[in-house]
């Protein structure tokens, strides 16, 4: 049936209804120009019953047309009517049936709906609603009065914001847009339908209006921003919305709109947002907006009471999404700062062929043109110390990016092993070029400068949270910054402040995560170590990680292969670690005394230098004095012999052990029983002292995570072990599962034997 069909006069009538605003008129600002409106605005809010915003639904339709004859009056009254069940859809335009016949074989356009109400005549049909159209009524029947308000408000609204979208889709006077703005913003805030379709359409409408809009004054762009404030209470902006944010918070970074309207916004996308990646706009919102806040008066203060209010006043942050939310701003930020530098890889030398040798340029793209330099007359001062062992120095340019490589005879010998393996070098061996004088100078923009600077203050204030360390260590163990930041010294230099932190941070979860995040890839530890591309103390920071709260063994321990630790510290750092040594650091002597105590060091000259650093300064011949007292007790304990089998009493505790142990001699003892003692993990320090322990029995005891990592790597001659109803975790057994000295261990009356 059409529902078209119209006289001239209501036509007009129509189109005259459709441009006045449609919740009535609102006053314009005060000599009918738009101006600063206050950024915030009384919204009555509805408070009755809520409803479903329904797109489709099954309902019974019947259609009157208004008669014109007596014939036709008969046959349109209430006697003679006829329903016919329908399934319609509630689209953009119009309202279908998913079965076009009868009353609803032609769709039915909202633009023809000149009113809905419900039926309040006398003896009128129960459940109903009345669609006027020209030339007839529709009328449409549910199944009880819920459903029926419930179809009522959907096609109200699905009308108006049809009638919204045709009005403001054409602006000729923005006063008049202004006006509509607001309207429809009050509509969305006192409809009683409860959907996200309500406040998110007429954001959409807006963001299309501004995206076709661009010769806005900065005081229309005020004035819309503070017209859709209320519906950002409860919604992210769409897209579109957030590039017109961006550009507001670029163009007037120091009005008040920032501070008042988009300070609750930026808090609910860092709150609630679940994956920037599906809405880059919004994380670069957020990034715009703290630029902003960098560019008031107090500067970083500001920024760092934003941060603060989104940690909250408490110990722990309340909201887990803040901490990633505010770190994937962080990083992208950075990653903008050096996007130029990134995108012109493709056309100048990577660093592995700068390595190897290898860049011709006949092969590459002629885009940038390479040139060499001279030599800095500095370096060539140093060169000629040590000529008859270095070549000399290039230095390839490309893009203000300088990259200067210092090839000497070990690099020359790490090239040919290295000759025939196509596989691209980890981070730290493309930034290690030479530990001596490889530099990577990169000359940021002041722009990009005030951005990093704001970004790495960022990261410091995060890691000053002792519940948000933890979390945001892990986030940056895998260093997820780009090669140029990381031999950038302005930024390795800054963001040291971050990597002290989580050096001096006692918990395992934090400084663990200093290493690397998997076999073959290096970490914080080897880039901020003496020699790496980020190191530029004397390894004061080095020795820290190493150190950790004073107590070498925490970090060892989180590894849970103490050998194999200090092994790559022999392969990888023994120069600088002996230097430390030498200047006195206590952390590089316990190393050192380590490293001999475990016969990390096979070479006998190595061995000897190690001995002479240690003996050069008090704390270390006082430290190699006790390890040779300790080794010299080892061999008398073996020597002198005693039992075989010990058997303490039940409750003895680790000091009645200590006595016993200190008593005589049991440089023979091979199956020791503590069962149902009162020992603990501190007992670990005696019973390292036993040569010949082959089996022991420490079933119901207090013995911990702690002391079995002790056992794991001193007691090598250790077969057997009883670790029934212990509080042992999985954490201490990890430290036994590379132990192939031990055949066998029973642990909560489950008896496992290694084959």
């Amino acid at each position: 049936m059409d529902f078209t069909n119209s006289s001239c006069g209501e036509s007009d009538h129509r189109q005259i209804e459709e441009n006045k605003p449609l919740l009535g008129e609102m006053s314009a600002p005060e000599g009918g120009k738009m101006g600063a409106v206050p950024c915030r605005r009384a919204v009555v809010h509805f408070n009755g019953m809520r409803y479903k915003l329904l797109q489709e639904g099954d309902i019974q339709v019947c259609v009157i047309r208004h008669p014109r004859t007596f014939l036709s009056k008969i046959l349109t009254s209430k006697f003679l009517r006829r329903w016919e069940p329908h399934h319609l859809t509630l689209a953009d335009n119009s309202l279908t049936s998913a079965t076009p016949t009868g009353y609803m074989e032609d769709s039915m356009p909202y633009s023809a709906i000149e009113d809905v109400q419900l039926l309040s005549w006398e003896n009128a049909p129960k459940y109903c609603l009345q669609l006027t159209f020209p030339g007839g009524t529709v009328l449409l029947q549910a199944a009880n009065s819920y459903l029926r308000d419930q179809w009522f408000h959907s096609l109200q609204w699905k009308k108006k914001i049809y009638k919204y979208k045709k009005v403001l889709s054409n602006p000729n006077r923005w006063e008049v847009v202004l006006k509509e703005i607001r309207s429809l913003v009050d509509m969305a805030l006192t409809s009683p339908l409860q959907d996200d379709s309500i406040h998110q359409a007429p954001l959409e409408i807006v963001s299309k209006l501004l995206s076709e809009s661009i010769n806005l004054t900065t005081q229309e762009h005020e004035s819309i921003i503070v017209a859709i404030a209320p519906l950002l209470e409860n919604n992210h902006p769409p897209p579109d919305l957030c590039e017109f944010f961006c550009k507001h918070c670029r163009e007037r970074p120091r009005s008040m709109v920032v501070i008042e309207v988009f300070t609750p916004v930026v808090q609910r996308i860092l709150k609630h947002n679940m994956d920037f990646g599906k809405c880059p706009r919004l994380r670069l919102f957020t990034q715009e907006y703290i630029l902003a806040l960098n560019e008031l008066n107090a500067g970083m203060e500001v920024v760092k009471k934003f941060i603060h209010s989104m940690h909250g006043p408490t110990a722990n942050c309340p909201h887990p999404r803040v901490l990633p939310n505010l770190v994937a701003v962080c990083l992208a930020a950075i990653y903008s700062c050096y996007e130029e530098f990134i995108n012109s890889r493709d056309n100048s030398p990577s660093l592995k062929e700068i390595r190897n040798g290898c860049q011709q340029q006949c092969d590459r793209k002629p885009n940038i043109p390479l040139r060499l330099l001279h030599t800095n007359p500095d370096l060539v001062s140093q060169e000629v110390t040590s000529a008859d062992s270095r070549h000399k120095t290039v230095i390839v340019t490309s893009n203000e990016v300088h990259v200067e490589v210092e090839r000497n005879n070990t690099v020359n010998q790490k090239l040919k092993a290295n000759t025939g393996n196509d596989s691209e070098p980890n981070l730290i061996d493309c930034l290690l070029i030479s530990p001596a004088c490889s530099t990577m100078s990169i000359e940021l923009s002041p722009q990009a400068e005030r951005v990093l600077e704001c970004y790495v203050e960022i990261l410091k204030i995060l890691s000053d949270y002792d519940d948000w360390r933890p979390a945001l260590a892990s986030l940056l163990q895998p260093i997820p910054f780009p090669k140029e930041a990381l031999a950038h010294e302005t930024f390795t230099k800054e963001l040291k402040y971050v990597i002290q932190r989580f050096a001096e941070d006692p918990r395992q979860e934090v400084h663990s995560c200093l290493l690397s995040v998997r076999a073959g890839k290096d970490g914080w530890f080897q880039l901020y170590s003496p020699g790496g591309v980020a190191c530029d103390d004397d390894g004061e920071l080095f020795a820290s990680m190493v150190r950790v709260c004073n107590n070498v063994h925490i970090l060892m321990g989180s590894c849970y292969k103490t050998k194999k630790f200090l092994l790559s510290l022999a392969e990888n750092k023994l120069g600088p670690c002996m230097l430390l040594a030498l200047r006195g650091n206590q952390t590089m002597v316990e190393i050192l005394c380590l490293m001999l105590e475990y016969n990390i060091i096979e070479n006998n000259d190595t061995q000897l230098q190690i001995i002479s650093t240690l003996e050069s300064t008090d704390v270390g011949k006082r430290m190699y004095e006790q390890l040779c007292d300790r080794q010299r007790e080892l061999k008398e304990l073996q020597r002198k012999g005693g039992p075989t089998r010990l058997t303490l009493p039940s409750k003895s505790t680790d000091a009645d052990l200590a006595r016993l142990l200190s008593s005589g001699s049991f440089g023979n003892l091979e199956n020791l029983s503590l069962a149902f003692t009162n020992v603990t993990s501190a007992c670990a320090e005696q019973l390292i002292k036993l040569p010949s322990l082959k089996q022991l029995n420490l079933w119901s005891t207090q013995f911990g995570d702690a002391g079995l990592r002790v056992l794991s790597e001193h007691l090598t001659t250790l077969q057997v072990l009883n670790l029934c109803e212990t509080p042992v975790t999985d954490a201490g057994l990890l430290a036994l599962s590379c132990k192939d000295h031990i055949s066998s261990f029973l642990i909560n009356a489950l008896y496992i034997q290694y084959v």
